[in-house]
This record gives C-alpha cells, sequence and structure tokens, in this order.
C-alpha cells in the first residue's frame, strides 16, 4: 500500500522509472528460475519482501539526494537485497549485470529497453501503468529475460525426462513377467550385471607404471592420480556387482545397498556408491557406463609411453582442474616464472581433434567442450548466438596455454565459465576468457558457458 501511495503521490519522474525498472528486475530474477542451472547455478527464495524493502530504500534515497545515487542503489539492490540470498558467484555476477542493464541515466530520458520491443514508460498514474502492461508488454518468451528461446526448450525436455524417469520408476517391479513371456526384474539386472562385468577391463598396475617411468614431470603426476582414481571406481563396480550377483543366487543375503545397487540398474540409474567414488554425470546408466570405458581407453593410450596426446580429452579427467594447473607449472618450471603469477590463456583454433598430429611445445590442445546459450563461430573466431535447436553445439580444438597475468589478453573478452555438466552450480572448472564482437552483458544474461559434457 504504501508503494502504491508513493507512486502515486510521488511528482518525481526519476522515481516512478526507477520504481518501474525495479518491478521488472523483480519479475525477472524470479521466474528465471524455471529455466534451471541456464537461469541461475543455484535456486533463491526471492520473495515480494525483496521488492518491498528495495522500493522503500529507493524513495528514501531519492527523497534525501538531490541526483540519482546509481551506483549506491546497484550495490544494495544487487548486494544487500536481492544478493543476500546468493551464494554462487557467477548468479552474483549475474544480478549485478541486470541492474546495470536496467538501472541507468539513458532511463530517465525514456531511452531504455527492458526487453527487445518493450520501452520503460514515462511518468505515469498508478492505473496508467497497469493499462501500459497490459498493452505494450510482449508476450513471455526467454528474450524476455535476455536468454535465447532454446533455453525454453532444453527446460522442457529436461523437465519431461524428469517426468517420464518417475512414472517409470512408480511401475510395478515385477510387470515384465506378469505378462507370461517377459523377464522378471532379477532376470533383467543379472543380464545387465553380466554384461557389464564382462566388458569391464582390469585396473592399472600402478606398480608397473612406476617402473616403466621414471619421468615424475606434472603431466605424469596427473596419469598417475586419475589411473589410481579410476582403480578405486572400478573396484567398487566389480566388488558391487560381484555381491549382488552371489545375492540373486541366494548364496548372499541381500542387504540394503545390493537392494539400492539393484534397483539402480533395473532403471538405467548409476547405483550411488558409484557416483560416490565417480565425477559428476548425468547420463543414464547404459551411456555412463559406454562413457566410462572411453575414459579408460584415454588412460591406457595416455599410460603406454606417458607422452602428452596430441589432443587431450578434457572431459575425461575425474579432476580436470589438475590438469589445467599442470600446464600451469610445465610453463612457470620451463621459463623461470613465478606459479601464483600464471594464468591461463585459450585460443579457439578452426580445427578438430582428427586434425592434428602432435602436441604444442607449451600448453595443450584440448577436445570434448560445448557451448550451452551461445555457439562459437568459427568464421569470425568470436562466441554468435545460437542456433534454433541446436542446444550445446561442440566447440572446435582448443589451445590452453599459460601466461603470466600480466600478459593476459582481456580487452573484448567475455569471462565464460566451464562446468563438468548441464548441471552447472558445485560442477565448475575454471573460467575461460572468449573472444566477442558483442558487449560480454549480453552473453551473462544469456547463461552462456562452456560444458564438459552435453
Amino acid at each position: 500500500r504504501r508503494v502504491r501511495e508513493a507512486v502515486v503521490s510521488t511528482q518525481s519522474t526519476g522515481f516512478k522509472s526507477l520504481w518501474f525498472s525495479l518491478c521488472y528486475f523483480h519479475a525477472v530474477v524470479c521466474e528465471r528460475r524455471k529455466f534451471g542451472p541456464q537461469g541461475w547455478n543455484r535456486l533463491y527464495p526471492f520473495n515480494i519482501g525483496d521488492l518491498t524493502i528495495s522500493v522503500n530504500v529507493l524513495y528514501n534515497y531519492l527523497e534525501n539526494n538531490p541526483k540519482v545515487p546509481w551506483t549506491d542503489l546497484r550495490y544494495l539492490f544487487g548486494e544487500i537485497m536481492y544478493g543476500g540470498h546468493i551464494t554462487d558467484d557467477w548468479d552474483r555476477r549475474l544480478c549485478k549485470t541486470y541492474l546495470e542493464e536496467y538501472m541507468k541515466p539513458e532511463m530517465l530520458e525514456g531511452e531504455l529497453l527492458l526487453a527487445p520491443g518493450f520501452n520503460i514508460p514515462g511518468s505515469m498514474d498508478y492505473q496508467s501503468y497497469h493499462h501500459y502492461l497490459d498493452e505494450e508488454l510482449p508476450p513471455e518468451t526467454p528474450y524476455l529475460y535476455g536468454l535465447h528461446p532454446n533455453a525454453e526448450i532444453g527446460f522442457l525436455t529436461m523437465t519431461s525426462e524428469n517426468l517420464f524417469r518417475t512414472v517409470l520408476e512408480m511401475q510395478p517391479r515385477d510387470s515384465g513377467a506378469s505378462g507370461g513371456g517377459g523377464m522378471t526384474k532379477e532376470e533383467k539386472v543379472k543380464g545387465l550385471l553380466d554384461e557389464i562385468l564382462e566388458r569391464l577391463p582390469e585396473e592399472f598396475n600402478m606398480m608397473e607404471m612406476a617402473g616403466r617411468t621414471e619421468d615424475r614431470s606434472p603431466y605424469t603426476v596427473v596419469a598417475f592420480q586419475e589411473c589410481e582414481r579410476m582403480n578405486i571406481l572400478t573396484s567398487e563396480i566389480r566388488r558391487s556387482l560381484k555381491e549382488l550377483d552371489l545375492g540373486l543366487k541366494g548364496e548372499l543375503t541381500i542387504s540394503n545397498e545390493m537392494e539400492g545397487t539393484m534397483n539402480a540398474v533395473f532403471l538405467d540409474k548409476v547405483p550411488n556408491n558409484w557416483t560416490a567414488r565417480a565425477y559428476p554425470s548425468v547420463l543414464p546408466l547404459g551411456a555412463w557406463f559406454a562413457d566410462l570405458l572411453l575414459r579408460i581407453k584415454e588412460l591406457e593410450s595416455w599410460t603406454t609411453d606417458f607422452a602428452l596426446p596430441n589432443v587431450v580429452w578434457l572431459a575425461g579427467f575425474f579432476n580436470p582442474q589438475s590438469f589445467l594447473t599442470a600446464i600451469e607449472q610445465s610453463t612457470a618450471r620451463k621459463n623461470e616464472w613465478p606459479l601464483d603469477r600464471m594464468v591461463l590463456s585459450v585460443d579457439v583454433t578452426k580445427k578438430w581433434k582428427e586434425d592434428f598430429n602432435s602436441p604444442p611445445r607449451e600448453g595443450s590442445y584440448v577436445h570434448g567442450l560445448f557451448m550451452e546459450g551461445a555457439r562459437w563461430d568459427s568464421q569470425s573466431g568470436m562466441i554468435a548466438d545460437s542456433r534454433l535447436k541446436e542446444l550445446t553445439p561442440a566447440c572446435p580444438v582448443m589451445f590452453v596455454k599459460a601466461c603470466t597475468v600480466d600478459r593476459q589478453e582481456t580487452k573484448n573478452m567475455y569471462e565464460c565459465p566451464v562446468y563438468k555438466t548441464r548441471e552447472r552450480g558445485p560442477t565448475f572448472v575454471w573460467t575461460c576468457n572468449l573472444k566477442t564482437k558483442e558487449k560480454p552483458e549480453k552473453w551473462a544474461i544469456a547463461g552462456v558457458a562452456l560444458l564438459l559434457s552435453a
């Protein structure tokens, strides 16, 4: 009520414009949550109380200041009122970027577009604002949030997948057998269990590998660490499946853990005890196991002679950060530079994995990255708008090298976060600077990120 009275009574065009913009900002940050991780990395409890307090602060500030304190207001709203909910650094950047786009001096002249085709209105009374919204606000699309239409496709696809998975989990477990000729749950699990055990390679012989090389370069250390973690995972897979096999034969009592593994295998999900020892992934069990075999094959190829591969599959690591750190360490040692002054620089090539016959002298070529929210245009060598229905287009091979922080190129660059999966949030890897012709703020609002898994 106080907000309405203030709008009706005040003669300040500045207040009315800022008030309208703040309301639009509130609607955007609240409704953006429906787009999942591309909207916000984490879910935040934004509510009408945040808007009410912010409008009161806005009113008091404008009453006590002859000029609009733009910086102060953006800080109060972005870091305290709404920012107080935010725990993720990239979400904080998004909130700050929205405020920088929605609250700037141009709005006082009515020259600010809050969304494509939606200009900020001039000074009106309360009812006129309602009429303006009814007449001028475009139909709701991702464009109103600064997102690409693909964001809605991705959100609806994910919702549908979750719905069908829930329906599947609600099905009777032995429905196949009741039909007369189908397989029971135990028979299906036994078949999948035998197939996985048959295809699962032996563990890496760490003692034999250590005897084959005396080199302890950063890259070799990473290879050993990855093999050790792979051994832990494959050992747990083999142990749990053999136990479950004995349980299905009646030679062991079915424990809670064994039952959980059996249910997961039946529903094409990765069992929890495997996930706890594995890498972040959103794949179903069949695709997850195929991906695991590719990772093992990549490690086997690398550890044959411990020579750095021509092009490294960055997504194939349990800990990609360790490999990126190894690039910095190797370059720092070779050039006798201080390690704490090293940063990573990325050049996106125009080639693909098959086009490379040797590794670079410094740094590494990496592949297997996908872009969400935009695409990489190889012709211009810059970020470009996505094509419709191409949700996560693959990027060409990237040349990752290390340099000192004073040599890092920052002009016309978008600081692009890299995540292991489309769940984003806790799967953050590192920040990759990519060239852009557009303003970096456009890509920040569009939720553009690189993913190691499409």
